[in-house]
């Protein structure tokens, strides 16, 4: 390392600047500024000559991290940029969205606060794409071969940029009518503005890569005409189907999936008009689940104006230190305080919702809350006598997801179901039809945006084996690494 007593010189751990919440909530841009090149700098020389590199195992994608921590320490942006775009096509994605498992194995972190290592990340993309260094890739010969990625997030895009750079002719099927998936409707623009996706929209364009929005395939195409129509098909349609919670008053109106409610709001500030908007603007918001998806829910709510925002979490409050059992490397459960945390709302934990409260119109007006027991068998079930009412006239459901949409893909391409509810796939990514694989949150379940792009990455190795007999793509992850990989 250029600095090998940086971690011992500066020992003060400085993430990305954010804007002032009263300024923030008054807009959907995003949360975080710029960090000073400077800072930038020192936070990346306390990267440590450690000599295994445990940021590595932590990483799905094996970001070559010392390796450009270094390259910023030293101001070579540009070989940094070059490093870092080796394992990863869009590190401004998973340098604002991703948890960063790396950090939590960081060496530095047996006994200090971690390398800053998603902060290094989102500065090298932000300097590269900001001075034009970010340039298109096309093949340099075609092989004749077709494939089709059906869905534009995170795990197709990366599927179809490398397929493309090796020579395939690639067309992408986006159901809606923007490209980018989940990135683009699911995540609020306060964490990810929505034109670092169009920015690598138009560079994959520039490469040779088809995009077909606003095309449903199972409805406005079969998935077997699909198939037939090409010689790989890739389904990359995510894990949508959400969690819902079927108690009384589930019916009432007010009572909404948070997908729902995301979806509507990034619409609007995408430019659409819709009509009886799920708005939060001087309501009582409860969102029902603490995940991202939740605090999604909640930076939302703090700028449509709600009354209050309150979070129910059915299980107990993480600790705020890595617990005994989850030692270093691995990615411990602590408690995470959001920037959506950070503006405002309360938190209950150990909340089990009983029913939901209407009123003669038929609209929620509150929940009956009871306090959580867990039961010798492990389940948790309502502490009877402990019944509460809490005022709500909007509620949020960010319960997680159960998989993906599976009618039409088992009775068109008569793909099976694991009992997870994900669609079964090989080592190799191939479902149980000849060239047909499934990647990311479809086979996987839902995850995080680091692993969706490196199983895009890895089943465009395979799929390329597949048409060409060989493959020169790098493939970093495989499905039977889930739950073994320290990072996860």
């Amino acid at each position: 390392m250029a600095d090998p007593r940086g971690f011992l010189t500066h020992r003060e751990r400085q993430t990305r600047p954010s804007r002032p919440v009263p300024v923030r909530i008054m807009d959907f841009k995003e949360v975080h500024e710029r960090q000073e090149r400077g800072v930038t700098q020192t936070q990346a020389s306390r990267c440590m000559d450690c000599g295994i590199p445990f940021c590595h195992q932590g990483c799905p994608l094996g970001n070559l991290i010392p390796e450009w921590n270094d390259l910023v320490w030293r101001d070579q942006m540009d070989e940094a940029s070059r490093r870092l775009h080796m394992t990863n096509n869009f590190p401004e994605f998973t340098g604002r969205i991703c948890p960063a498992p790396c950090e939590t194995s960081c060496v530095l972190g047996i006994n200090q606060p971690a390398v800053t290592i998603k902060q290094s990340e989102v500065e090298i993309a932000d300097e590269a794409i900001t001075n034009g260094r970010v340039e298109p890739v096309p093949p340099q010969s075609l092989t004749g071969k077709t494939v089709a990625v059906v869905g534009s997030g995170p795990a197709g895009l990366a599927a179809a940029q490398q397929l493309t750079r090796a020579g395939h002719t690639v067309a992408v099927y986006e159901r809606d009518d923007r490209l980018g998936g989940l990135l683009r409707y699911g995540i609020p623009d306060f964490k990810m503005e929505k034109h670092h996706i169009d920015f690598r929209i138009e560079q994959m364009q520039a490469e040779g890569t088809r995009f077909f929005p606003s095309t449903a395939i199972g409805e406005d195409i079969t998935w077997d005409a699909l198939r037939e129509s090409y010689d790989a098909v890739i389904v990359a349609t995510g894990a949508m189907v959400p969690r819902d919670l079927p108690i009384p008053g589930r019916g009432l109106s007010g009572v909404h999936f948070a997908m729902e409610y995301l979806v509507q709001s990034n619409k609007v500030l995408a430019g659409d008009e819709l009509d009886d908007q799920i708005h939060a603007e001087g309501r009582h918001v409860v969102v029902l689940g603490g995940g991202d998806t939740g605090a999604d829910c909640i930076g939302t709510a703090h700028r449509h104006g709600a009354a209050s925002v309150t979070t129910l979490a059915i299980g107990v409050e993480p600790p705020q230190e890595r617990p005994e059992h989850q030692p270093w490397p691995v990615d411990p459960k602590i408690l995470e305080v959001t920037t959506a945390d950070e503006e405002g709302g309360e938190r209950t934990y150990l909340a089990s919702t009983v029913e939901f409260l209407g009123d003669e119109n038929g609209r929620v007006r509150a929940l009956k809350v009871a306090e959580t027991q867990y039961n010798d068998d492990g389940s948790r079930t309502p502490k009877p006598g402990t019944e509460k009412e809490i005022p709500a006239d909007l509620v949020l459901l960010a319960l997680g997801f159960t998989g993906p949409e599976q009618d039409q893909l088992s009775d068109q391409l008569q793909l099976s179901v694991d009992r997870r509810g994900n669609l079964e796939r090989a080592e190799d990514y191939q479902a149980g039809r000849e060239g047909v694989f499934v990647i990311g949150d479809a086979g996987r379940g839902a995850s995080l945006v680091v692993w969706a792009i490196a199983e895009g990455r890895a089943a465009a190795k395979e799929v390329d084996e597949y048409l060409e007999g060989s493959s020169r793509l790098p493939a970093p992850v495989r499905p039977s690494d889930h739950g073994i990989s320290l990072g996860v």
